[in-house]
């Protein structure tokens, strides 16, 4: 990871849950082709996602996320940070979120080759910090998935 002190982050989350959070979203995006979570709410203990799809997923569907977010995790991939110019990082990734007054720098934070991302959060230096991702619940409402997921280390208990 790079060191220069103005990729440090600037939102005070709890990395592992936060870097498990990227491995979502990209999951999602990869498995149902949907856009990644812009109203997600991230802490220590559980955390929630909200997804749009045309349609609910199934159960199987959804344990097949789990199983995914988990096989990512499992790689022991590295999670990076660099910071690039805003015309530069719009050539790789979608900034439309980002407003104008983010600047004309971007933070990007790669989990290995999985997922790319602007980002301002904290996030642990490999996946193996992650712990197991596991769903706790979900419901579907006019076109909105709603998910909640936890962390667990490998022994079952909370993180």
């Amino acid at each position: 990871m790079n060191t220069d002190s103005s990729l440090e982050p600037k939102k005070d989350y709890f990395a592992p849950m936060h870097t498990a959070e990227h491995i979502l979203n990209q999951t999602m995006v990869r498995l149902f082709g949907c856009a990644r979570s812009k109203t997600n709410h991230i802490e220590k203990n559980k955390s929630k996602c909200d997804y749009f799809l045309p349609s609910a997923p199934t159960e199987e569907q959804l344990r097949e996320v789990e199983d995914m977010v988990n096989d990512v995790i499992s790689r022991q991939l590295p999670v990076t940070a660099e910071e690039l110019p805003r015309d530069v990082a719009e050539k790789s990734v979608d900034l439309s979120s980002l407003p104008p007054s983010a600047g004309d720098t971007v933070r990007l934070v790669r989990v290995g080759t999985y997922d790319v991302c602007p980002c301002i959060g904290k996030h642990v230096q490999n996946t193996r910090e992650i712990g197991r991702f596991k769903l706790i619940s979900w419901d579907y409402q006019n076109g909105r998935l709603r998910v909640r997921f936890k962390l667990e280390n490998p022994s079952g208990d909370t993180l």
